[in-house]
């Protein structure tokens, strides 16, 4: 008689193949928790330096902008030109010039290519924020639209002022997104650090 142990098969829990990954590599993440409170600190103090000076946080952000603009019209003339089909090639390469092209204007002149994006996000804040509003009022009853109402609405009022005050809301608007972005991230690495040394 065979032990009914040894042919069944085990119902035990399955660790799965990414948890000795994950469980080695938070080990190592607890050992550098200094580190990571560190980078937090860096970037808030970024944060703050930025918001104390937007305009130049305004031209810095629009460089970085630039930048990534040509790296990314590089890489589309690259694919281009590595594509087999001549037609697909040189919409490709004509695709990846412009944005190379729209990259170093940015970097040439950074205050008005601030111009330029601060008035796209205006009209993106008021439009997401008109669209939040139409599909709050459609949602069923039960459900929180109100709150979908009251942030589309910030959305909104956020857009409208930004387009209110253009164009010299282009010299500080991109400055003050980036300084937020800044002290966010930076508070939330110093939390994860002071965490990580808990657990450690």
């Amino acid at each position: 008689m065979t032990d009914a142990s040894s042919s069944s098969p085990s119902t035990g829990p399955r660790l799965s193949p990414l948890g000795p990954t994950l469980g080695s590599g938070l080990h190592a993440l607890r050992a550098k928790w200094g580190w990571v409170v560190g980078i937090g600190v860096l970037l808030l103090v970024c944060g703050v330096i930025a918001l104390g000076s937007v305009v130049t946080a305004t031209v810095a952000s629009v460089w970085v902008v630039g930048l990534m603009m040509i790296i990314s019209g590089a890489g589309e003339v690259a694919h281009g030109f590595a594509m087999k089909t001549w037609g697909k090639s040189i919409l490709w390469v004509i695709l990846g010039v412009l944005y190379g092209v729209a990259g170093v204007f940015a970097i040439m002149n950074p205050l008005l290519a601030a111009g330029v994006l601060t008035l796209f996000l205006g009209a993106g804040l008021v439009a997401s924020g008109i669209v939040r509003m139409v599909l709050a009022f459609q949602m069923k009853e039960g459900t929180p639209w109100i709150w979908v109402v009251v942030s589309g609405l910030i959305t909104v009022l956020l857009g409208g002022t930004i387009l209110l005050h253009w164009p010299l809301s282009s010299l500080w608007v991109l400055g003050v997104f980036l300084g937020i972005d800044l002290v966010f991230a930076g508070m939330s690495w110093i939390m994860m650090g002071l965490g990580l040394r808990k657990l450690a």
